[in-house]
């Protein structure tokens, strides 16, 4: 499906750019394996050139035209862009969910901050539930409710990211802490992008943030019994590795400013091991009431789209107004100063 050359470039470039996804893919069947490796290295290194280039708006623009290429069969000539297009056809991938990783990456390079912890979770169901729905696809798995917790499991796992990086991310102008928090704690949005400081009041929204996670965690476990049996053990070591991410960041007393939490190899190795044996007792517990939970409001969408039901109306209009802002934006940045070149012909 995925040529040799191509997917040993995705294998390399995960190892480098996500080592905990890389320990845990170690623990998926070659089938999923493989082509999740294909999935993880086209988003990674797309969300690295939205990060961290300097014309964001147009990275998210370029992405925008490389999923159209994939798409229609015509892939960019990149390692990335050939397996992703050979997922989307093997695997009958819905565009809904690529594009709403690209929605999500439209937002970041707005610089676009939340209001609520449901905006939050509006972002954090476009850049990580979403993959979490397209793991599903790649496990030939559609039933709704193992797809929401799924994507319980992707949003989670963005909430652990937030609460880890809050300093990084105000030191590069990014804030993601619902601002109606920070309000409600004092906390001048525009004093903490300017001189990040871990004090009381932001390290006990980390821990508030980290609690949310741990609710999510607790819902997604239903589900990854839910899964096909060998892909159960890479699953549960996915999310014991970020839960270990944010059992780091409390033991740091909830200060991600000042310190970066961080996981060892030998953490890792236990919690490798703790899926596997979680994976097999699964294999004869009764499955849990949890899974049948409605999904959470903000993935509904990915649900409805990784299941095949009907689009909601408007989703693609709001992609194609925040693409359209990028564009604006572009066209304004790129277009010559007429001034300077009447003065300069003169």
């Amino acid at each position: 499906m995925i040529a040799p050359a191509d997917l040993a470039h995705c294998r390399a470039a995960i190892r480098t750019g996500s080592l905990s996804f890389h320990a845990a893919s170690r623990l998926l069947p070659p089938r999923v394996r493989d082509p999740a490796l294909a999935l993880y290295a086209f988003c990674r290194l797309a969300d690295d050139e939205v990060d961290e280039g300097a014309d964001k708006g147009r990275a998210v623009l370029t992405l925008r035209d490389r999923l159209d290429m994939a798409y229609r069969g015509r892939p960019r000539n990149a390692p990335e862009d050939r397996a992703f297009a050979a997922l989307i056809e093997a695997f009958d991938m819905p565009r809904a969910l690529p594009e709403a990783l690209l929605e999500g990456l439209a937002w970041d390079a707005t610089r676009r901050q939340y209001q609520t912890l449901s905006g939050v979770l509006d972002y954090s169901a476009r850049v990580a539930a979403a993959v979490g729905a397209m793991m599903c696809v790649l496990m030939r798995v559609r039933d709704a409710d193992t797809l929401a917790r799924a994507c319980d499991l992707g949003l989670a796992m963005q909430l652990t990211n937030i609460a880890r990086d809050v300093g990084e991310d105000a030191r590069a102008g990014r804030l993601y802490l619902p601002l109606d928090w920070l309000a409600e704690s004092g906390i001048d949005p525009v004093g903490l992008l300017a001189d990040p400081v871990a004090d009381d009041r932001l390290c006990l929204l980390v821990r508030r943030l980290l609690a949310e996670a741990d609710g999510l965690y607790q819902r997604a476990g239903a589900g990854v019994a839910a899964l096909p049996p060998d892909c159960r053990p890479g699953i549960y070591a996915a999310r014991h590795i970020y839960g270990g991410i944010g059992r780091a960041v409390a033991r740091n007393g909830h200060d991600s400013v000042s310190r970066r939490a961080r996981t060892g190899r030998a953490a890792k190795m236990g919690w490798l091991a703790l899926a596997t044996g979680q994976a097999a007792a699964s294999l004869v517990l009764p499955r849990a009431p949890r899974l049948h939970a409605v999904p959470v409001p903000e993935v509904a969408f990915l649900v409805a789209a990784a299941a095949r039901a009907p689009a909601h109306p408007g989703r693609a209009d709001a992609l194609l107004a925040v693409l359209a802002q990028l564009e604006a934006q572009d066209r304004r940045f790129r277009a010559p100063d007429a001034g300077a070149l009447s003065r300069s012909a003169g």
